[in-house]
């Protein structure tokens, strides 16, 4: 029974001047990091989901045992991205997907943990850090249709998760589950 990691990497980074995919922390860009998460947390397969600086990201990120896929859509917001990494799902024995996006470096292997011990076919689990919703979200290969019917926009699968009341997981002893939006909010 595996799970698979869906890494949303594909924004253009606007707020922070660059595509966050290519931000360098801690000797690593936020795709490295954030890929290598979901590995040592146990999903596989990986798929790493690109858009702005796809060739730039391909051409210096190393991201071995990751799959790559493209979504020319990227500009529409993480909805798009997030339905492609589900349809790149399609042929994998996956009972579920785990989706991170790649602006999240205080997520750990520790937390990804919690997520993978929980996966099932109907599953639907998000972390929370100290009460408020964040980042990683389970999601049981039953709902990946609907969840993908659902996600427009930059909201991702938020509408289809306030509909259906995913399992609460806490992660703030694992995990820090910030957004880095602009260099002022990279962790020291």
């Amino acid at each position: 029974m595996s799970v698979a990691g869906v890494l949303l990497a594909a924004g253009g980074g606007r707020r922070f001047g660059m595509p966050k995919a290519l931000v360098r922390h801690r000797g690593r860009l936020f795709v490295e990091h954030a890929a290598g998460v979901l590995h040592e947390g146990g999903c596989a397969p990986v798929v790493v989901v690109l858009g702005a600086a796809a060739d730039e990201v391909r051409g210096t990120a190393e991201l071995p045992g990751s799959s790559l896929v493209d979504n020319p859509e990227w500009t529409t917001g993480m909805g798009s991205s997030l339905r492609v990494g589900l349809a790149a799902l399609g042929d994998s024995d996956a009972v579920a997907a785990l989706v991170l996006p790649v602006d999240t470096p205080g997520v750990t292997a520790a937390a990804v943990r919690r997520f993978v011990d929980l996966a099932a076919p109907d599953a639907l689990a998000r972390a929370t850090y100290h009460g408020r919703p964040g980042h990683p979200v389970l999601i049981g290969r039953d709902r990946w249709a609907d969840v993908a019917e659902s996600a427009r926009g930059d909201a991702g699968a938020r509408t289809y998760l306030a509909a259906h009341h995913p399992l609460d997981v806490p992660c703030e002893d694992a995990a820090a589950g910030e957004d880095v939006d602009r260099p002022e909010d990279l962790p020291g």
